[in-house]
């Protein structure tokens, strides 16, 4: 059964991002509605996410985009930002052909860069 996962580590403390706020939508066609919100969720202390974002029947061909609120989470952490931080949010959007797969979409984050790739 297909699913959807991701985790985030903050590359520039060597941990877990925990207490990262993550919003995951559904994006239309264009020319359709906006994006439908599908879920709000916040990592763990290992820097997931208690539960796959999607799986089952939720979980179904098409665009998403996570967005991840990268400079709450590094503000939290005591990082001091400016008022216009290089990261707020990290969007990152991306497409489901075969939701009987598993995509892992993780973040490396550090507050002046990022990076992401399909995971397993």
């Amino acid at each position: 059964m297909g699913r959807l996962t991701t985790h985030v580590l903050d590359t520039a403390r060597g941990l877990p991002a925990a207490g990262l706020a993550i919003e995951l939508y559904r994006l239309e066609k264009s020319g359709q509605a906006a994006p439908q919100r599908l879920l709000s969720t916040t990592t763990n202390n290992d820097g997931r996410c208690e539960a796959p974002l999607l799986e089952g029947d939720s979980f179904g061909r098409g665009r998403y985009r996570l967005i991840f609120k990268a400079g709450d989470y590094l503000r939290t952490c005591g990082m001091t930002l400016p008022e216009f931080p290089f990261l707020d949010d990290v969007v990152i959007d991306f497409g489901i052909d075969d939701p009987g797969q598993h995509f892992h979409v993780p973040l490396l984050l550090s507050a002046y860069g990022y990076s992401t790739y399909r995971g397993s």
